[in-house]
């Protein structure tokens, strides 16, 4: 495979799923803001939301429905969701023909639907608006699991998708438990009740949290469910899983070895994941612990670019 494709196809699933947690958390915490219980607590929530995202704050970041629509709409502005989707669309256009015709139909058709948006929608509207991209999304990922050879190009794109997840999910924990301690005593009041609620849904884990623990929504188990569960997608260590599996699938399709520096650090993360317990990981501290794996994420992808995409030529040679 070239290179140029690999690159491709690593990035249209990266912003992919970048668009879809975007969508999900705006949609989610768009509804939340609708209680304006009191604006130091909004303020607070607000600033969480932008961290977690990981953009650019602007002037206008301070306005809630001004921000959430740029973040929405504004194809000046690369993170936001439509221009997330037209980066997508604009790397498989690229590779056309290493995709399923179903994925390039689908596609298509989300990027023709985000591109027609209105970008003065009502709430209602918006939150409809938000959930037709998620649905959208959800749909490409389940026709390309489905209609793409599960080959070296299907690996770059599990690859993708599974380290942009990582870098989502440990972002929104990092920012979410920033100012959070007590991990030993239950949610005291509702204000908390719906913080927790609104970062479980933030992530789509709420009902399959509660399969596992019921509605006891704690600050640890959270963390421990969105961390270390190995079989729930959202959680940081099925990624993990699932981003040394494509890895290794990579390196024996393209005959490298699987020893390299990129290996080894995915390896070490995936064990980590692995082995590691919530109360030891809390005791020496979870903001260490998240900024780490956030790190490390980083270094994959740079790692990934050396290996794979962009190494040089008499290394190949």
């Amino acid at each position: 495979m070239l290179s140029r494709v690999a690159d491709s196809l690593y990035w249209m699933s990266r912003y992919l799923e970048r668009a879809e947690h975007t969508a999900r958390l705006l949609d989610v915490h768009s509804i939340l803001m609708l209680e304006r219980v009191g604006k130091t607590q909004d303020d607070k929530r607000w600033a969480r939301i932008l961290e977690a995202l990981r953009v650019p704050l602007t002037p206008e970041s301070a306005d809630y429905d001004t921000y959430i629509n740029n973040m929405t709409f504004d194809n000046t502005n690369a993170f936001s969701v439509v221009s997330c989707i037209r980066l997508a669309r604009e790397n498989a256009r690229q590779v056309r023909e290493r995709i399923s015709t179903e994925m390039w139909s689908e596609l298509n058709q989300l990027y023709l639907f985000v591109r027609d948006g209105i970008p003065d929608i009502s709430q209602g509207q918006l939150n409809d608006f938000f959930t037709q991209v998620k649905n959208g999304i959800h749909t490409i990922q389940g026709i390309t699991d489905s209609t793409l050879s599960h080959n070296e190009g299907w690996h770059f794109i599990r690859l993708g998708r599974s380290l942009e997840r990582a870098i989502s999910v440990s972002a929104i924990l990092d920012v979410q438990y920033a100012d959070f301690t007590q991990f030993d005593k239950g949610v005291a009041t509702v204000d908390e009740y719906f913080e927790w609620l609104a970062l479980l849904k933030s992530c789509t884990a709420f009902e399959a949290y509660t399969k596992v623990y019921s509605a006891d929504v704690r600050p640890d188990r959270i963390a421990e469910f969105l961390l270390l569960n190995e079989e729930f997608p959202h959680s940081v260590r099925f990624c993990a899983d699932n981003l040394q599996k494509a890895l290794i699938a990579i390196a024996t399709a393209t005959n490298t070895s699987r020893n390299s520096r990129v290996h080894r650090l995915a390896g070490r993360l995936h064990a980590a994941l692995n082995f590691d317990q919530i109360d030891e990981i809390i005791s020496s501290g979870l903001h260490e612990y998240l900024h780490d794996i956030q790190i490390q994420c980083a270094s994959i992808h740079k790692l990934v670019y050396e290996t794979f995409i962009a190494y040089p030529v008499d290394s190949a040679l």
